[in-house]
């Protein structure tokens, strides 16, 4: 069994899929379309930068959505898939490739994602820290014990695979974590440049604007069963993703469990769709005996 599988914010660069925009006029098309339903000069960031404008998240996950869906439109080799799954905002990705959510629904709700998860970063300062080579419970309760002794948020916010986690909070709450860590001997303790503190309490102001939005959203039931980010669980009832879209937020994405569920599932075979690799090297890590490919560019470019 094949899942689709969709990164989320930090693979995005400039000149993301220009390839497949000078290659199909179908493509490009797809990029006016989202230049005219969100009103900014989304496909002309993507294709030439700036880069400290494309990392603002308010283009960054419009960006990395749409590159996403141009691949999956444009691969004449898919095989039909039995599950999906997205890494955070790639959640939006794999319920579009579900039949979930359509396409211009979801482009304006990743849009409206990225600006109220900016804004909620200028509300509540906050920092994210990858935390490499600890065990996920003893990290787990290491963030329980600064944020209890220091009352300064902190928790777990990517269980990305076995051994690579990333942490979200307050700034001295990550960095005490960063500290102690180090203290016990982490093979890795680096602090990442991001806005804002995702998928921690600090995004509250982002789930509550977003939960509005998503309440006159479309949502139809999936195709095919998607892998929640907040339960590695297939979610399948239009309510439930709802709910689960504005928890995700405010909570860790539990990727290492959804793709362990998935291969419980009968996945053996994971295509990445959309912007770099990432993906694949996390499911290369947490699982060695399937197989992994990526849809980044088109396969076969017509003159």
């Amino acid at each position: 069994m094949i899942a689709y599988v969709f990164p989320g914010q930090g693979s995005q660069y400039p000149g993301m899929a220009r390839e497949f925009a000078e290659a199909f006029p179908s493509a490009k098309a797809m990029m006016q379309e989202a230049d005219d339903l969100l009103h900014i000069h989304l496909s002309k960031t993507m294709l030439e930068g700036p880069e400290e404008v494309l990392r603002q998240t308010e283009f960054t996950q419009p960006a990395i959505f749409l590159h996403s869906m141009i691949a999956l439109e444009h691969d004449d080799e898919r095989s039909q898939p039995g599950a999906t799954a997205g890494h955070s905002l790639g959640e939006y990705s794999a319920l579009t490739a579900s039949g979930a959510l359509n396409f211009k629904d979801a482009l304006s709700l990743v849009h409206l994602r990225g600006t109220l998860m900016g804004e909620a970063g200028r509300r509540s300062s906050g920092t994210m820290a990858a935390i490499i080579g600890m065990d996920a419970k003893v990290l787990t309760a290491l963030c329980e014990e600064v944020e209890s002794q220091s009352g300064s948020i902190v928790r777990p916010a990517n269980f990305n695979s076995p051994g690579q986690i990333v942490i979200s909070g307050s700034n001295f709450g990550v960095q005490e974590v960063m500290r102690q860590a180090k203290a016990q001997g982490v093979r890795i303790a680096k602090e990442l440049p991001v806005s804002g503190a995702f998928h921690s309490p600090l995004m509250q102001y982002a789930a509550d604007g977003l939960r509005e939005a998503l309440q006159s959203t479309k949502i139809s039931e999936p195709s095919i069963p998607v892998f929640s980010n907040v339960t590695a669980e297939p979610v399948r009832d239009a309510n439930d993703i709802r709910s689960k879209l504005v928890e995700q937020l405010t909570s860790p994405v539990r990727w290492e469990e959804s793709v362990k569920s998935m291969y419980d599932f009968g996945v053996r075979e994971f295509v990445e769709y959309g912007p770099g690799k990432v993906l694949q090297g996390l499911i290369g890590r947490t699982l060695s005996n399937v197989k992994t490919s990526g849809v980044e560019k088109p396969k076969v470019v017509t003159a």
